[in-house]
């Protein structure tokens, strides 16, 4: 019997079934970092490096998702999620994907990570397998080294149980009683000031018996081994019966009132010390070989509930595992990559300082054009914090303004607003306080801040500061010009060499204005509802969006095509994604590139079968936000902070701007059609929520979006 199609007016597209769990969704995404590890395409010390990456991402994900998740259960939140599952709901999605994740990343790593390790010179060795030497030089170590750090924490009615820190690494250990026979269990930290993986003097040789081509390298056991091995250290008089590392995962999302807070970085330490000290256990991760008395004993102790235990043979915490990425072994790594420096500043880029008259400078070239800039590829410190850099030496700069989501500890860009504020220029940062696990470092540097004169504010009460500006105001002569920076990523040094994210240096008027107006907003008392240029979040964004989506639905209805691209890390919100579903009921074509959540369904049909979503997870980190409207033609792209969540678009300070030289905006086309064109690390997500890899066909070759952008950035060398 043929299929009776649907009227679009018949189809609620707020019903559950078009929309995937953010939840499933999330763990779709880590699974493709895994599958980075695990695909033999990738160099092996980047196979361990996405282990790592794969292992701390699900301690954040349990930190803060995990965490929401359970405390809306223990306070009886009934609210369905778009795609209607309740908390419980969730949290049975949750353990069913996960474990089969995790046991697949450590049966990975065991068979065959940790043998490819081996045959290339690396070897991380079990205790037990150690020769005498060997032995005798960790029990040495271990005497002079870590004995003195240890802390065994005894359980019995005189010693309560102990605290148990957030992702620390423990042995519970059993001991009996040389005298009364009696056994009693104690718990050992494993502290992390010292190395996780203890390297041996390549001397000493490795004792395994296969041999290899290729000579020791790095010979390391791990250091909760060598703790446990030498625990009669701890326990004079006892007999070691047993012991069994675990580690666990805490609550760590700050709970701020900050309407009550008459201090807000007072009210942020207080929270950050709860995070160290407090925070209830969401996760607890043994080896399946411990036994169920002492399991269900910790369990007991730490309130969790069986599906909270998740079973690991071999290593706990592979995060740790990273530090090996210090090897130098090159052969073993992605080939190094270069930033190359923008072709426009390539006459200014080592310049310091205040230059000539004659001497053409960062500003000049602004004035002539717009600049646009896209990282990793371009050099950041060649570009924006050169930029910055220039701008807090320049006599002719009146002011510079700020806003600081994420920094580096060792920030060239805050040291520049530092000298700025010396050199007597207005400088106001905005440092967002509430940057979720880099809280701490944005209140040592706004203090450092503050000591040297900068106006320091901490962001709007209720929302997150996430937008990436910069104004610079200039005397030129008998005006004042106002020089801006917008992009999609941090001004941050360190992360700017592997996310890939775009911005643009101009000194377009209303650009400028805008900023005013927004800097105004953040660091005073306004009320403003429109601006020139920019889309702003929470005051229009939202708005603007729907607009642009709703212009092609209305273009499409016409008779004309309709087209949409856009690029972002996730995609969350219903109502955008009603929206979208809306346009592919018209007939427009839409293209998403979404490297992580995507809540919406594709090639349903009726509802979105004009719509693509592809995900790309790299050797960069595919940060950026792009977004491509057809318009008839008269095409609009636009960059900016905001992802299309809810929390962007309603409860963020964002901006997003459109790109109004026509020829910056094909170079960001074209960078779109790059990532589409990807069939090497490019998943494409299928309507029943599962992504497939894309792969060269026999007579077509790999094509890595991200290796054809380097390459083009060294030929504009």
């Amino acid at each position: 019997m043929p299929r009776t199609k649907k009227t679009t007016n018949s189809i609620s597209l707020s019903d559950p079934q078009y929309y995937f769990s953010r939840e499933g969704s999330w763990l779709e995404f880590n699974y493709r970092v895994l599958h980075e590890a695990l695909d033999p395409r990738t160099p092996l010390l980047e196979r361990l490096k996405f282990l790592g990456i794969f292992s701390s991402n699900l301690d954040e994900y349990f930190m803060v998702r995990v965490a929401a998740i359970k405390e809306q259960l223990a306070a009886n939140v009934s609210q369905l999620t778009p795609d209607g599952r309740t908390p419980q709901e969730q949290l049975d999605l949750i353990g069913q994907k996960l474990s089969p994740l995790v046991a697949q990343q450590h049966q990975h790593f065991e068979q065959v990570i940790r043998p490819l390790l081996t045959d290339r010179g690396i070897h991380i060795l079990d205790y037990i397998d150690l020769n005498q030497e060997q032995r005798l030089y960790l029990q040495q170590y271990f005497e002079s080294q870590i004995f003195p750090v240890l802390t065994p924490l005894a359980v019995d009615p005189g010693h309560p149980f102990p605290y148990i820190s957030n992702l620390s690494l423990n042995l519970a250990v059993v001991v009996k009683d040389a005298e009364t026979e009696e056994e009693h269990f104690a718990r050992v930290k494993v502290p992390k000031l010292l190395p996780r993986f203890l390297p041996l003097p390549l001397e000493m040789g490795s004792p395994t018996p296969k041999d290899t081509d290729s000579p020791a390298v790095w010979v390391g056991v791990p250091l909760e081994q060598t703790i446990a091995h030498n625990l009669e250290f701890l326990f004079p008089g006892m007999n070691i019966q047993e012991y069994y590392p675990f580690r666990i995962t805490r609550n760590a999302d700050l709970e701020l009132e900050e309407d009550e807070a008459g201090d807000l970085m007072r009210a942020i330490e207080q929270e950050l010390r709860k995070r160290r000290f407090g925070g209830s256990v969401v996760r607890m991760e043994v080896q399946a070989s411990m036994p169920a008395p002492v399991r269900e004993m910790l369990r007991r102790e730490l309130e969790l509930g069986e599906r909270d235990v998740y079973e690991v043979d071999g290593i706990l915490g592979l995060g740790d595992l990273m530090s090996l990425l210090d090897l130098p072994l090159p052969d073993l790594k992605d080939a190094p990559w270069t930033p190359v420096v923008p072709p426009q500043l390539r006459r200014v880029s080592e310049r310091a300082g205040t230059p000539a008259d004659d001497e053409e400078d960062f500003f000049s070239i602004i004035r002539k054009q717009d600049v646009l800039l896209h990282h990793p590829y371009q050099s950041f410190s060649a570009s924006v914090q050169r930029f910055i850099i220039h701008a807090a030496s320049d006599p002719d700069v009146l002011a510079i303004k700020m806003t600081l989501y994420r920094t580096s500890g060792d920030s060239p860009i805050l040291n520049a607003l530092i000298t700025a504020a010396e050199n007597g220029k207005q400088v106001a940062a905005l440092v967002e306080l509430k940057a979720r696990f880099d809280e701490e470092n944005n209140i040592n540097w706004a203090r450092k801040l503050e000591k040297v004169g900068v106006h320091v504010v901490y962001g709007l009460v209720g929302l997150k500061t996430h937008t990436k500006i910069t104004l610079v105001v200039r005397r030129e002569g008998k005006q004042i010009r106002r020089y801006v920076h917008v992009g999609t990523g941090n001004y941050n040094s360190k992360t700017a060499r592997f996310y890939t994210d775009v911005g643009i240096l101009s000194c377009r008027e209303e650009l400028g204005a805008d900023l005013t107006d927004l800097f105004n907003y953040l660091t005073g008392y306004s009320r403003q509802q429109s601006y020139r240029k920019l889309l702003v979040a929470p005051v229009n964004l939202r708005d603007r969006i729907l607009a642009l989506i709703q212009r092609e639905v209305d273009h499409a209805r016409q008779g004309s095509s309709g087209r949409i691209v856009a690029k972002m890390n996730a995609l969350v919100d219903p109502q955008i994604i009603a929206a979208l579903y809306e346009a592919s009921q018209a007939g427009v074509v839409i293209d998403l590139i979404v490297r992580g959540i995507c809540c919406l369904r594709p090639g349903v049909p009726d509802v979105s079968e004009t719509i693509r979503v592809v995900s790309i997870v790299g050797r960069f980190l595919e940060h950026s936000r792009i977004f491509y409207f057809h318009n008839q033609g008269q095409e609009e792209v636009f960059i900016g902070s905001a992802d299309w969540m809810t929390r962007n678009l309603d409860r963020r300070v964002e901006a997003v701007i459109p790109i109004e030289d026509p020829g910056l905006a094909k170079d960001l086309q074209e960078i779109l059609g790059i990532m589409m064109g990807d069939n090497r690390y490019a998943w494409d997500l299928q309507a029943d929520g599962s992504y497939i890899q894309r792969h060269p066909g026999e007579n077509c070759p790999a094509v890595s979006g991200q290796a054809i952008l380097m390459e083009t950035a060294l030929r504009s060398n």
